[in-house]
């Protein structure tokens, strides 16, 4: 049997435990005083495995950021990921029912940097050394709903250093899936403006911006092409005053999803050139691509070759999926370096509130990780 896998094998609940410490820290994005509490958590976790302490990045916004270095090399690994989540403060409690293990954030994606704590603790608790790379670790926290505005400059500066990139985001659903493809996404608001006017007395000298957007939300909708793999989803629409009243203004969100940057910058183009259907009316447009999208490379299907071959070792069937949600590895896949993702918990429900990781795919995703951070030390050139 694997060496790795020998050694961690039978050691869920104790990696669970660590996963738990971190989950009842709740860190909304938006709630910085939270966040630092559970980066605090963190902190003591890297401290208590590796005897490891961080470079702190301050951020008067988010939770502060933090990178670890182990090892010396010129060759460099980044482990990257987040540890905010989308859950409101008391929204959600942490909990365990049979196999599964529920909480906020717990696999979006906490239980997966503890996974890359524990794969790292393996490796040094077994005396299996890194000889030829040096492993950045990096824990950014504003990552939820405002895609890394802050955090996204370090994490392209290390994967520019790097060989490779590995993210322990959730695995696909309930398998053992690794992510080699990501959409990418594009953010917009439209702001429309109209003219305000009684809606009984003389709706006639009124613009209606609410309608002005419903029109534009009707062409954006026809632009979802499950065939291209696009999707166009008019996520939020406000405006008006007042019900008897002609609505001067309304505005509109729009998220989109794209497999290719080809297909980004075509839907880009579209968005950012509409024309009010009411000449009339004013509409004014914000926003862009905010996530590249995460495009499969020959270098991708490299490592996830490696990875297939490292749960082979101790029977761990690896498979790989494309999805749609997004992720910090595409900043490092849209710079052109190999990047797999998907390498933390298995389960199923992020950002829904049966958000569950399985209990005994533990051990076996921190085999699988930390055999493939030392294959990629002895094989990856």
């Amino acid at each position: 049997m694997n060496e790795i896998y020998q050694w961690i094998k039978g050691r869920d609940s104790e990696i669970l435990y660590d996963i738990e410490r971190l989950v009842k820290k709740e860190s909304p994005t938006l709630e910085k005083k939270f966040a630092d509490l559970c980066r605090e958590e963190i902190q003591k976790l890297f401290a208590d495995h590796l005897n490891a302490q961080p470079k702190i990045y301050e951020d008067d916004k988010f939770g502060n950021h933090l990178r670890y270095q182990f090892g010396e090399s010129d060759s460099q690994i980044l482990i990257t990921c987040h540890y905010d989540t989308v859950w409101d403060q008391g929204e959600l409690s942490y909990y365990v029912d049979g196999n599964k293990a529920f909480g906020p954030g717990i696999l979006d994606m906490k239980g997966g940097l503890v996974i890359a704590i524990w794969a790292l603790k393996a490796l040094k608790e077994l005396d299996i050394p890194l000889k030829n790379k040096k492993v950045v670790f990096f824990c950014n926290s504003d990552h939820e709903g405002v895609a890394s505005p802050h955090s996204r400059k370090i994490i392209e500066y290390e994967a520019k250093k790097s060989d490779v990139v590995l993210v322990p985001e959730a695995s696909a659903s309930y398998t053992n899936a690794l992510k080699t493809e990501r959409k990418g996404i594009l953010r917009y608001k439209i702001h429309a403006s109209g003219k305000a006017a009684h809606a009984g007395n003389n709706p006639e000298d009124g613009v209606n911006a609410i309608v002005e957007l419903a029109n534009q939300v009707r062409f954006l909708d026809g632009l979802t092409d499950y065939s291209l793999g696009t999707t166009v989803n008019a996520g939020r629409i406000k405006g008006g005053t007042g019900v008897n009243v002609v609505a001067d203004q309304a505005e509109l969100d729009i998220d989109v999803r794209v497999k290719s940057m080809q297909e980004a910058n075509r839907i880009k183009e579209i968005i950012e050139s509409l024309k009010p259907y009411n000449d009339k009316a004013t509409i004014h447009i914000e926003g862009g691509i905010v996530r590249p999208s995460m495009e499969k490379t020959e270098q991708t299907e490299k490592l996830f070759a490696i990875a297939k071959n490292c749960g082979s070792k101790f029977g761990y069937e690896v498979q790989e999926a494309s999805v749609g949600g997004g992720s910090d590895g595409s900043f490092a896949a849209a710079l052109g370096i190999p990047t797999l993702d998907g390498l933390g918990a298995a389960g199923v429900g992020p950002h829904a509130k049966e958000e569950h990781i399985l209990i005994d795919h533990l051990s076996k995703r921190v085999a699988l990780f930390a055999n493939l951070l030392s294959e990629i030390d002895q094989s990856w050139s």
